[in-house]
């Protein structure tokens, strides 16, 4: 059995060694793509190259860098804001961003967290798993953060190309990017990406398919939270929770939503860190400003950045 491993691992050195420039090749391609995955390099670039190191970070999902525009808090409260949010996401890899970021920038001042009916629950599944590929090689803290998931292995984590096995979208990218054919759509800047859309038929087709949204708590998720919350306690940095402006009916369509906001009520007034809740304001009764019930437009966003820097200013030091 051990000259079995021993021959197998003399097989497997040159191989290894033959891919490992291929798999760099590829990943460096790959994170130059604003219109592949959701424009999420342009974020992780930045946090591995060291380029934020920003007095306020924005935690969150689509809804923190959809509906919190980073330029206009930056403007208001005369500090440099960045927005984290990262799309379809719970807290568990949004800690993952956190981490990250610590460990190649900056500790900021303080980190404003949009929390929502998703931030504590965790998809079996990795959603936009793409996003990982360019920077998974030999990352343990990626693997040990994305192996609770149904996407990437242990051995994706350690073997160069094997993750690219099967990714179709993302080498086609790499491709086209290689040969200079690809079309570069605008990319997210400091996070954030507004959405210049009207009021579309999401929360609709949702419907019809279900008669409420129930949330399912993950307990180790919330478990987390609060180990976030100790560790920037001990850091001394300043947390702010907010929740952002979400359309009635998308408020309506969430089974016992008040069970959510009192779980966040708790852990804010536990913790004595400020909440401000945006579900009652006058935003939340109009579709003009919204292109799903969960997520503003670009119009919405401008509105509701008005609001939030006003509410920041006697908070943020």
């Amino acid at each position: 059995m051990k000259r079995f491993i021993l021959n197998w691992v003399i097989f497997s050195i040159p191989i290894i060694a033959l891919l490992y420039p291929l798999d760099v090749l590829i990943s460096i391609n790959l994170k130059k793509s604003n219109a592949h995955s959701y424009g999420e390099y342009s974020v992780w670039n930045d946090i591995f190259e060291g380029k934020i190191n920003s007095e306020i970070l924005i935690y969150g999902s689509s809804r923190s860098w959809v509906n919190i525009n980073p330029y206009l808090i930056e403007k208001g409260l005369g500090k440099t804001t960045y927005n984290l949010g990262i799309d379809g996401h719970n807290f568990w890899l949004q800690y993952l961003r956190h981490k990250t970021f610590l460990k190649y920038n900056n500790q900021p001042k303080t980190i404003i967290v949009s929390v929502d009916p998703f931030t504590f629950q965790k998809r079996e599944d990795l959603y936009n798993s793409d996003q990982f590929l360019p920077y998974l090689l030999f990352n343990t803290n990626f693997n040990n953060s994305l192996n609770s998931y149904i996407g990437y292995s242990t051995y994706d984590c350690y073997i160069p190309c094997l993750r690219y096995i099967g990714k179709k979208g993302a080498i086609n990218t790499v491709l086209k990017m290689i040969l200079k054919k690809d079309e570069q759509k605008k990319g997210r800047l400091k996070g954030f990406m507004p959405i210049d859309e009207e009021w579309n038929k999401d929360l609709v087709e949702t419907m019809k398919k279900m008669k409420h949204y129930e949330i399912k708590y993950h307990q180790p998720t919330i478990q987390l939270f609060k180990r976030f919350i100790s560790e920037c306690k001990k850091a001394d940095i300043d947390l702010i929770f907010i929740y952002t402006p979400e359309h009635i009916l998308g408020q309506n369509f969430i089974k016992d939503r008040n069970m959510l906001i009192d779980l966040i009520d708790k852990i804010s007034s536990d913790n004595n860190i400020p909440f401000i809740d945006y579900s009652k304001d006058s935003i939340c009764f109009d579709k003009k400003y919204f292109y799903n019930s969960n997520h503003l437009n670009a119009k919405g966003t401008q509105n509701f950045a008005i609001k939030l820097i006003k509410d920041l200013k006697p908070i943020v030091q």
